[in-house]
């Protein structure tokens, strides 16, 4: 009597299920030929009493085709979080990696890019509101030692009209600082004034007393350390820490980027074993004894587990 190959693999699902063990694998065959004694003792007694190897060499290898490597994935997503993803078949997860990645590095860009704008309209507002000359002007009348005869050359001669930063010579200021904070009278002298347009120079200028005479809301006022600082110098800080905000948030951006990066990379090694874990099917070919030898017949294989 032929029984069909569906009732052959739901009885060796239900034969496993009631062993209490899980089932790998499950083999259909399409009609193979009847067993016919051959006389030899080893053939007949293979075929009456050993079923046969369910795949052959063959079958296996089409069947590790199919396995995902977590090696592959992890490496792949970790390039371009969401690619281990798409090998390993989630496409739903690749393309939220992916998504998240593009939106990261476009905010963070757009962060860098406020920062950028802010960090102009900031240096613009010192290089209009700040003068290195009103600061060196004051310091040399009233803190210098010895006076202005101590520092020949602290102005540049024939350069007046020009930009304030062109008509100092910053090592002769640099050496005139550098006396000041020796005397008692220049307690907050902490600093010298580093080149001009440069990101120091920008921060300095904002931050310590000790330049506070150089703005010009404060020209003709004296200044002693403790006294209240110039307005235009509170507000230009202020903007010159929104500046500071910005890039700080652009580069949490780029962190959580590299994050995404490592998440998808251990995601889609995870995927990929999933991947394999699953349900997969296999056609190939199966050796049985028939008619005095061996003879190959086509088989399913329905594989789930490692």
């Amino acid at each position: 009597m032929n029984i069909p190959a569906s009732l052959i693999a739901l009885a060796l699902i239900a034969s496993g299920a009631a062993a209490g063990g899980r089932p790998q694998s499950v083999v259909m065959r399409d009609g193979p030929p009847p067993v016919v004694l051959s006389g030899d003792a080893r053939i007949d007694f293979t075929a009456l009493h050993e079923f046969p190897a369910l795949f052959q060499e063959s079958a296996s290898d089409a069947l590790e085709g199919q396995r995902k490597s977590a090696w592959l994935a992890g490496g792949l997503s970790l390039v371009i979080p969401g690619a281990g993803e798409f090998y390993a078949g989630s496409y739903l997860k690749s393309a939220s990696f992916l998504a998240v990645e593009a939106a990261l590095w476009i905010f963070a860009y757009k962060y860098d890019q406020k920062g950028n704008r802010q960090t102009d309209f900031f240096q613009d507002y010192a290089n209009a509101h700040w003068s290195v000359v009103n600061y060196a002007t004051y310091a040399l009348n009233n803190y210098a030692p010895g006076g202005a005869g101590n520092y020949p050359g602290l102005f540049i001669p024939g350069t007046q009209g020009a930009k304030p930063w062109l008509q100092v010579n910053w090592a002769v200021l640099n050496k005139m600082e550098s006396d000041i904070a020796q005397t008692a009278a220049g307690m907050y002298y902490s600093h010298n004034l580093p080149a001009y347009n440069t990101q120091q120079y920008y921060e300095l200028i904002g931050k310590y007393p000790q330049f506070n005479q150089g703005w010009d809301d404060v020209q003709g006022k004296s200044f002693t350390y403790g006294d209240q600082l110039s307005a235009e110098l509170l507000w230009y800080s202020g903007q010159r820490g929104q500046a500071n905000t910005y890039y700080t948030t652009a580069s949490t951006f780029v962190a959580l980027a590299l994050v995404n990066h490592i998440v998808s990379a251990v995601d889609a090694a995870l995927t990929a074993g999933s991947y394999n874990r699953g349900l997969h099917a296999s056609v190939g070919s199966q050796a049985v004894p028939s008619y005095g030898g061996l003879v190959a017949v086509p088989v399913l294989r329905l594989t789930w587990g490692m």
